[in-house]
């Protein structure tokens, strides 16, 4: 499944959202959020923001049937990282080079380090991340995670790690 996110402009009138509503369904998808900003309304059309859950299979197909209704996509954008988690690392993060820790998951070419907030207390004292990570696939994602845990090991890096649904 990918994760679809379009912007489309829409007349300012009812009934213009069924219009890609309606594929949506056709080709199974499952939507995620609907965002209408009306603050930029621009010559009768309103830009109204979709994202999607979909068979990648089928993302062209819902494309064109968008625009065979007239519907201009002014934006579109297919995330390949479906797969999310966050983990907490402590101990000297900084000082034992961020960035090859970061490379143990970017490199993958399959998860990213897609977002950091770190806390540095003092300069010779233990900080702490919190490092949110997303992969193509729940696989990907243990993958990435085991690679990343390889590295603090070596490093000192206390890695804590969310918990599992039972």
């Amino acid at each position: 499944m990918a994760i679809v996110s379009l912007v489309v402009e829409l007349k300012d009138k009812p009934g213009q959202l069924a219009k890609v509503i309606e594929p949506v369904s056709k080709y199974k998808g499952n939507i995620i959020s609907i965002v209408h900003r009306r603050e930029e309304i621009s010559e009768g059309k309103v830009p109204v923001e979709i994202s999607i859950e979909i068979d990648e299979k089928n993302v062209k197909k819902l494309l064109e049937n968008i625009k065979s209704k007239g519907i201009t996509i002014k934006r579109f954008n297919e995330s390949r990282l479906t797969s999310t988690t966050s983990v907490v690392l402590i101990g000297h993060i900084i000082h034992t080079d961020l960035s090859s820790t970061i490379d143990a998951v970017d490199k993958t070419g399959f998860a990213e380090v897609v977002e950091m907030h770190i806390s540095m207390p003092c300069l010779n004292k233990p900080s702490t991340a919190m490092v949110t990570i997303s992969a193509i696939g729940d696989e990907e994602l243990k993958k990435a995670m085991e690679n990343l845990k390889a590295v603090c090991k070596k490093k000192g890096i206390i890695m804590i790690e969310p918990l599992e649904p039972e």
